[in-house]
């Protein structure tokens, strides 16, 4: 964790814009480009590009690839053009099949993150202006509101309900209240501080003025992306064709020298005897093997593109089929990330329309993102329809916090009546609750 966020979450607003070298009015076009080029672009890590040398290396250090290479070099070495020829012609065809694939795979691959372009709302020399994530430094003051991502590690300078998801490093799927008070009580893990965000979370509802402390690689999200972006191990399909291929190796150490000597001292003819030896080395080698491997896998890579997954790696398609249990979390990626209504009842489970107009006004009224519960009771028949919401006033709101674990809209009805709508954790309304409504008593 960087230590410049730590420092910068116990200091004031003046303090703190003092020690990052900025203004209310943000930093400078000049001066944001000096600090670019001494930070380096805003961007966690990446996966690195492999120019399509290293890549086809790669494919080559297959240890089965080198052994047919080895044994087609041997064969043209000694006259044999035939066997060489059909061994190299199988090294050249599983290597530019396999090649050919994650290549193509790669570039789409890179077409679609070519169509993602995030941007965030900064003050440059007093004004605000939409630039590109990546160009954003320590210092730059951000104006943040509801569904921005947070484009660094930012200390909050001013707030106003301001909720954030930060379900991406803590699983948690509530939003967390931020507020710009300095933090003065020990923490035990930086995501408990309350007036910094972390990049990779998003703002949920209400707005903020934020000052930028760290950027890229020095992020909290920057720190554990280096992590997970390291070489991949060796998967299980790779190990045993490797463990087989030393099969074959260590068989040919032994068998090829056995023959060529027993055949040499028997038969006295040293060159035939070493032609009989490599020819038994040739018939060993399975060399349609590393063929009929990436013919298998580039078909399943086929398959899958026709369902609209991408692959990258043709081994990824063996793993994929090996696995017993896939655990996943499904929210939008099993399922369509929608929720539907269905019944709307009262304490009685009697379907009644006073509890869906009330649903439908404090998901109407509430300022922020509209979660899916929100988006299922707008998504019902509209009470616009019946001249219903337009005779209800929004009079005030208490955002959702972690305290109340409820939120609530403060409406006027058509007999000018305040009437206080509340939803949130069954528990914490029910323990504020001493009567209910039924049939009207």
């Amino acid at each position: 964790m960087s230590v410049a966020v730590l420092a910068a979450a116990g200091k004031h607003g003046e303090e703190l814009l003092q020690s990052l070298g900025s203004t209310e009015g943000g930093l400078s076009q000049r001066e944001a480009e000096t600090r670019q080029r001494r930070v380096g672009p805003n961007q966690v890590a990446q996966e690195s590009q492999q120019g399509w040398m290293r890549r086809l290396l790669e494919l080559m250090r297959n240890p089965l690839v080198i052994l047919l290479a080895t044994l087609s070099a041997l064969s043209f070495a000694t006259g044999d053009a035939r066997a060489g020829s059909v061994m190299a012609a199988m090294v050249g065809l599983s290597l530019g099949l396999r090649f050919f694939q994650e290549a193509r795979a790669t570039a789409a691959a890179e077409k679609l993150k070519a169509m993602i372009h995030v941007t965030a709302t900064v003050v440059r020399d007093g004004a605000a202006r939409e630039i590109p994530l990546r160009d954003l430094v320590p210092g730059d003051i951000v104006h943040l509101a509801a569904g921005d991502m947070i484009p660094g590690d930012v200390r909050i300078v001013s707030s106003k309900d301001l909720f954030v998801s930060q379900g991406s490093m803590t699983g948690e799927s509530l939003p967390v209240a931020k507020i710009s008070e300095a933090e003065t009580r020990a923490v035990s893990s930086p995501i408990e501080l309350t007036n910094t965000c972390f990049m990779g979370t998003s703002v949920q509802s209400g707005t903020a003025t934020a000052v930028i402390v760290a950027t890229g690689a020095s992020t909290y999200l920057g720190t554990m992306a280096g992590a997970i972006t390291e070489e991949e191990p060796p998967s299980g399909f790779d190990l045993g064709l490797d463990r087989f291929t030393w099969l074959m190796i260590r068989l040919m150490a032994i068998m090829v020298p056995l023959v060529f000597l027993i055949n040499g001292l028997t038969k006295h003819d040293w060159r035939g005897a070493f032609f009989f030896a490599l020819a038994v080395a040739v018939g060993l080698t399975p060399e349609m093997l590393p063929m009929i491997v990436s013919v298998c896998l580039s078909k399943g890579a086929l398959a899958m593109s026709r369902k609209q997954v991408i692959v990258k790696r043709l081994n990824a398609i063996q793993n994929l089929g090996g696995m017993d249990i896939l655990c996943t979390d499904k929210t939008g990626t099993l399922t369509e990330d929608r929720v539907v209504l269905q019944r709307h009842c009262n304490v009685a489970g009697r379907e009644t329309d006073d509890v869906l107009l009330d649903g439908y006004l404090i998901s109407y009224f509430q300022t922020g993102l509209k979660n899916l519960l929100d988006r299922a009771i707008l998504s019902c028949p509209d009470f616009h329809q019946q001249g219903l919401v337009d005779r209800y006033k929004k009079l005030d709101e208490l955002p959702f916090d972690f305290t109340r674990r409820m939120m609530s809209v403060l409406v006027r009805d058509p007999e000018g009546r305040s009437i206080l709508l509340t939803k949130g954790a069954p528990e914490e309304v029910f323990a504020h609750c001493s009567q209910f409504e039924l049939d009207g008593t």
